[in-house]
């Protein structure tokens, strides 16, 4: 693996799509999922991969064959589709001090970075391109991480161009080395008010103990967010 470097900001500059050997299903999906929106649309409507048969870390071809992406299948899926369209395959790695971790693959418009991804909580999904740098993004996201232990402390820009010749793309079987990458990447630090994440924590807990649901309508900066999962739509 090339030596682990960080940039002020990752290259954004358009790519041209590699000639790889997508199914023909593959390539209608891809022809058909042009755009940011597009991909955070599709990936909604898949189930959630809770892993409930064992771990796993598919690539775009098994989240296709599956139908089920959690959050690194997804962001990796963004990267291969949105790749073919001539983004770079840059994902954004947030660090959690209770060790859960989150994915999200990022990208940058004239207007602003944005990105798309899958959780398991409303209020860490997709976000529009409006955010002026990967850090401002990756603070849009503190205060929905916020649940009974989550916390952000730092976050990673990994460009998995990186990667070089490993097979993160289209491989059958499971692709830790994009894992063990991700977790060994430099992150920078995020300083923030202990006295905010209590507040919101003591928030969090008050709604789960009346509503027994996980809540997003009381998040602020909502209008920068792209649009949610069916299954959290419904609550608030």
């Amino acid at each position: 693996m090339p030596a682990l470097q960080r940039s002020p900001l990752p290259r954004t500059d358009p790519v041209d799509p590699l000639p790889l050997p997508f199914t023909p299903a593959e390539r209608r999906l891809i022809a058909r999922l042009r755009t940011p929106t597009a991909i955070q649309r599709w990936l909604n409507a898949l189930r959630y991969n809770n892993e409930t048969g064992g771990e796993t870390l598919r690539t775009f071809r098994g989240v296709v064959r599956t139908g089920t992406a959690h959050c690194l299948e997804a962001a990796l899926s963004a990267a291969v589709i949105l790749e073919q369209h001539g983004y770079p395959p840059l994902v954004l790695s947030f660090e959690s001090i209770d060790l859960l971790d989150h994915v999200i693959f990022v990208y940058r418009t004239a207007s602003g970075w944005g990105s798309v991804a899958r959780s398991r909580d409303p209020g860490l999904h997709g976000r529009k391109p409006v955010f002026a740098t990967p850090r401002a993004l990756a603070l849009s996201y503190f205060e929905g991480y916020i649940d009974f232990t989550g916390r952000i402390k730092a976050y990673g820009v990994v460009d998995l161009r990186v990667l070089g010749n490993y097979e993160w793309r289209l491989a059958d079987g499971n692709v830790w080395k994009v894992e063990r990458l991700l977790l060994d990447w430099p992150h920078r630090r995020i300083r923030s008010s202990d006295a905010r994440a209590n507040r919101l924590r003591k928030r969090y807990r008050a709604f789960r103990k009346a509503h027994g649901y996980k809540p997003w309508k009381y998040y602020t900066g909502r209008d920068r967010w792209t649009g949610l999962p069916p299954e959290f739509r419904h609550r608030g």
